[in-house]
């Protein structure tokens, strides 16, 4: 079901291949899902690397399907012997791996007798799965528990998540906000206390504390979140300066 307008979704992301974890490919994918998540409302609240390895894959998609957020997963779809991650999400939701009908039809449309031996295998899904339409060759994603089966190629994968996005979550008002403060010549524990309160007066925002080391050593401290955060930052500003913490 769509989430209802204004309502924040935190979700979970997963990009499977060894070729990410082994630095032959750079993983594109997150920074591409923080924008797009971003820019609606949303947020990604995890984000994982995982291989082509199926005792991994099923560990770790059994505990993802039992968490609440919903989860975009790119990789391993494809046809050949390396690609488990259909196989492992039917093992993990404890579903037999059928042979979709319509993804079937879309496979034999799309590429005619090509499509056998090998490209059909991508219309093995898990039992009761839905389609997710992919606009680049037709050969579908899929869906399953809330979560989103994506190819591992940007140029399909995106479009294919934008998709369901605007199926499925309608955006939620204002981005992701931060305004931060820089501060000299102090050590992070000093702040503390400071944030716990702050904390506990706006837990509708999330106060953070990001230490530089080096020649400059200093402090980001910031108030980031979806709600109006100029009136949270106001206040860190006054407890600052109240106890004598901002530069000069």
């Amino acid at each position: 079901m769509p989430s209802e307008t204004g309502v924040s979704i935190a979700f979970g992301l997963i990009v499977i291949g060894d070729e990410v974890l082994n630095g032959h490919r750079r993983d594109r994918h997150l920074a591409h899902f923080q924008q797009m998540l971003g820019a609606r409302g949303h947020d990604l609240a995890w984000h994982w690397k995982l291989p082509d390895e199926p005792s991994v894959l099923i560990e770790h998609l059994r505990f993802s399907l039992s968490r609440p957020e919903p989860v975009f997963l790119c990789g391993g779809i494809g046809a050949t012997p390396d690609d488990h991650t259909r196989a492992c999400a039917a093992a993990a939701a404890d579903r037999p791996l059928v042979r979709h009908p319509e993804a079937c039809r879309l496979i034999e449309q799309g590429f005619g007798e090509q499509a056998y031996p090998s490209r059909i295998r991508m219309a093995d899904l898990p039992a009761g799965c839905t389609l997710i339409p992919n606009p680049y060759n037709q050969i579908p994603g899929f869906s399953l528990a809330r979560h989103w089966f994506l190819p591992g190629f940007p140029q399909l994968a995106w479009p294919m998540a934008q998709w369901v996005l605007d199926e499925v979550f309608p955006r939620a008002g204002p981005p992701l906000q931060e305004k931060t403060v820089t501060l000299h010549g102090l050590s992070e524990s000093r702040l503390v206390p400071l944030m716990e309160r702050m904390t506990e007066e706006w837990p509708e925002v999330k106060f953070f504390s990001l230490p530089h080391l080096g020649e400059d050593p200093h402090i980001v401290l910031g108030v980031r979140g979806h709600a109006d955060i100029e009136a949270a930052f106001a206040r860190l500003n006054q407890a600052l300066a109240a106890e004598g913490l901002l530069d000069p």
